[in-house]
């Protein structure tokens, strides 16, 4: 009898102490910024491809013109820490209709050009020295940790000035923060507008333009609870 007395005291004061607490009023909102920055460097993925009826002959031949490769890399004063081998490939390829075997050699490498003025220079000598595949080139900023801060700070400005768009309707103020979340995405180098353009000369000592780097995007998304005094 004194043990149910007891559950139902326990059980009682659980309910009353629950009914004294009292919900926070607090207000849920979203911020989100984008910092639009010019690129200051590139990556280049770029490929030599050969192709024989010889493993032996396409493979020996890749590799002399990989060799050509480094040597402008290294001319153009890329850092050793800056370029590196990304795929090495050696394939058959059968020709069913011909009844014969060739073979197909590619070395992938991947360049950090952290000073866009040699981009011209860097791009016509990989070209001239066997390079006949750009897979990719992306442009990227050196101070992205600086700019991704920039944008963050943003983002919680924007979520505090919503905040404080619709209390003002109700006569309130926004308190300070219960709750931040991050919904940022990982940042992938996506230029807003980035081409290859090519300028004909009628003099071909003149200066051409061959490339337009355009912008960089870096956004911030945050979620951010404020208590309502």
């Amino acid at each position: 009898m004194k043990k149910a007395l007891m559950i139902l005291a326990m059980v009682f004061m659980a309910q009353s102490y629950g009914q004294e607490i009292k919900q926070v009023p607090q207000i849920s909102v979203n911020g989100q910024a984008k910092v639009k920055v010019v690129p200051d460097q590139a990556t280049i993925t770029a490929t030599v491809e050969t192709k024989g009826s010889n493993a032996k002959d396409v493979k020996r031949e890749n590799d002399k013109q990989i060799d050509a490769v480094l040597k402008v890399i290294k001319k153009n004063n890329i850092a050793t820490a800056d370029y590196r081998t990304q795929r090495v490939a050696l394939n058959p390829q059968y020709d069913y209709d011909k009844k014969k075997t060739s073979y197909n050699a590619t070395q992938t490498i991947e360049i950090i050009v952290r000073d866009l003025n040699q981009y011209d220079e860097l791009m016509e000598g990989l070209v001239s020295e066997g390079v006949n595949r750009i897979d990719n080139v992306v442009f990227q900023s050196s101070s992205l940790a600086k700019h991704e801060a920039e944008a963050r700070k943003l983002a919680m400005k924007d979520a505090q000035m919503k905040a404080l768009d619709y209390v003002a309707v109700l006569g309130q103020k926004v308190g300070r923060a219960m709750t931040i979340s991050d919904n940022s995405q990982n940042y992938s180098p996506q230029p807003v507008f980035a081409r290859m353009k090519t300028m004909e000369m009628s003099d071909s000592n003149s200066s051409r333009e061959t490339l337009a780097a355009g912008e960089i995007e870096i956004s911030a998304n945050v979620s951010v609870s404020f208590i309502l005094e």
